[in-house]
């Protein structure tokens, strides 16, 4: 875990809380529900949140769960593609397939 905050971090960080704030939920209930223990969980998320620590893949992969979204919108530097990510994964796995194909034909 890296002790300072990177750019890749404060992305992470950034999507990680307005994603949270959009679903409403309080930093102890994201930590405690990708299984963390309740006396250290709103801590743990506050400093993800803040890129003082970056968390390991697989607690981002659980964090992408309990947040409801693609692993990659977290990482993701461009804002449009970000909301096209999050878009997408609205979406069920079928038309989902059918727009990304539609869209790749005009390209």
């Amino acid at each position: 875990m890296s002790s300072k905050p990177t750019r890749d971090a404060s992305i992470v960080g950034r999507r990680m809380r307005e994603r949270r704030e959009a679903l409403a939920l309080a930093q102890e209930i994201v930590g405690v529900s990708i299984g963390l223990d309740e006396s250290c969980a709103r801590n743990r998320i506050s400093r993800y949140e803040l890129g003082v620590h970056e968390p390991p893949l697989n607690t981002m992969k659980l964090l992408a769960h309990v947040l409801q979204v693609p692993l990659p919108y977290f990482y993701c530097e461009n804002e449009d593609i970000a909301r096209l990510l999050l878009a997408l994964h609205a979406l069920p796995a079928k038309r989902c397939r059918e727009r990304v194909g539609a869209f790749l034909r005009q390209i």
